[in-house]
């Protein structure tokens, strides 16, 4: 009778609240992820922004990733001095150059600024997005995020090699992206250490324009984890209705084929063993 006065006692909140938390089944020895500790400064509060995941703290060294080898699949032009190149789609422009000590770079404008990338830090993860083809009538894109290109938090360098990669993402959305689009998150074959940590995620959701935030019609998320699963279903009340219809799990490549071609996607090889020793 005891522990019924006491449950009585708490606010509606108070018991939701409780119900909302999750162990990570990663590090069983982690402090619950709880809601109430994802409490927003008042320039997080968006009503179409779905708080982010906590942050990695594992340590593991980075691993390559088999597959597609190609560089990313932005055209290309010529520019008239030889020496750069310059490509303008969507509403970004991009200029690619190198310099006398032979380090690449990457200038995307958008709006009227400068976002200067170091391509040659970068290009291990590069591939981390790539353009998926297009659906539907007309220019609606399908691009595609695969987190297992990401890399470990245990590489030299990390913070300044995550700065580039913010602005090489930031800027290749801009660019591959003219109307509607389809984003893709394949989240198999992820080890820990390779999940952004949570400042870089709010950078990256600030930065993006509202012509984005309003043009993204699907959030597709490919071999969800059980984790992924449940902080999305904790967030959910907390998120709007409109962008909660948004979001999809898909469990399956197969699943995906049903709604796309990915005749001409870019599917990690790892993601691939993964589905077939899924799936079958």
């Amino acid at each position: 009778m005891g522990t019924y006065l006491d449950r009585s006692e708490e606010t509606p909140r108070q018991r939701n609240l409780k119900i909302f938390e999750v162990q990570d089944p990663l590090d069983p020895g982690a402090e619950r992820f709880q809601v109430h500790d994802m409490e927003l400064k008042e320039e997080w509060q968006d009503e179409e922004f779905p708080r982010p995941l906590p942050e990695a703290t594992t340590e593991e060294a980075d691993e390559d990733i088999p597959g597609d080898n190609r560089s990313d699949d932005l055209p290309r032009v010529r520019g008239a001095d030889g020496g750069a190149a310059t490509d303008k789609l969507g509403e970004g422009i991009v200029t690619d150059m190198e310099d006398q000590d032979g380090r690449k770079w990457r200038v995307f404008l958008m709006s009227g600024q400068e976002h200067k990338v170091d391509m040659t830090a970068i290009e291990p993860y590069k591939r981390v997005i790539s353009h998926g083809g297009y659906y539907g009538d007309g220019l609606n894109a399908v691009i595609m995020f695969a987190s297992c290109y990401l890399p470990a938090n245990s590489i030299r360098d990390y913070q300044y090699v995550m700065d580039n990669l913010f602005r090489y993402i930031i800027g290749t959305l801009e660019v591959m992206v003219a109307e509607n689009y389809m984003l893709v998150y394949l989240n198999g074959a992820t080890p820990r250490s390779k999940i952004p940590t949570m400042g870089w995620l709010k950078q990256c959701y600030q930065t993006i324009d509202r012509r984005l935030k309003k043009n993204l019609k699907a959030l597709i998320i490919v071999h969800p984890t059980w984790y992924v699963k449940a902080v999305m279903a904790i967030i959910r009340p907390f998120i709007s209705t409109k962008f909660g219809r948004k979001i999809q799990f898909m469990n399956s490549l197969w699943e995906l084929s049903q709604l796309i071609s990915l005749d001409h996607v870019n599917i990690p090889e790892c993601i691939r063993q993964l589905d077939q020793e899924l799936n079958g």
